[in-house]
């Protein structure tokens, strides 16, 4: 592996908290995939985890919910035919995961109001255009 995986500045996926599992994969790799576990099952246990900032692992939590099983958030890969790229692919989605996870909430938006000028603008070339599109119609002859 080629790790270590950056999850934001200088927190990093912890290799020691990190549980791999191998499986027969099914895709591309003919008869070779029937004798290798190319598959790979990534588990991180986020609940437990002492790797990240208790504000992190609170907002990671809550925005991962639908995806954790007991805390133990899962990633799965079998896009490539070996195991370790398979393995790298799983790893730099689990922290690309709790990267999105664990960024902060957006600054809430300021409501503007749009600037006079820009309204009469708009109605006034409005008029315009209507003016045009009625001059066109034949009425007068």
């Amino acid at each position: 592996m080629s790790g270590p995986y950056p999850i934001r500045g200088s927190v990093v996926l912890p290799e020691a908290e990190l549980v791999w599992r191998f499986s027969r994969s099914s895709g591309p790799g003919g008869q070779h995939v029937n004798t290798s576990d190319s598959q790979v099952e990534l588990r991180f246990d986020l609940a437990a985890t002492k790797a990240l900032p208790d504000v992190w692992k609170r907002r990671a939590l809550e925005r991962l919910a639908p995806r954790l099983v007991d805390g133990v958030l899962s990633v799965r890969a079998s896009d490539h035919r070996s195991q370790w790229r398979n393995r790298e692919t799983a790893a730099v989605r689990l922290a690309s995961l709790l990267a999105e996870a664990t960024a902060p909430p957006p600054k809430p938006r300021r409501p503007t109001r749009v600037p006079r000028g820009v309204n009469e603008r708009r109605l006034r070339a409005k008029r315009a255009r209507s003016d045009t599109k009625r001059g066109r119609s034949g009425r007068d002859w």
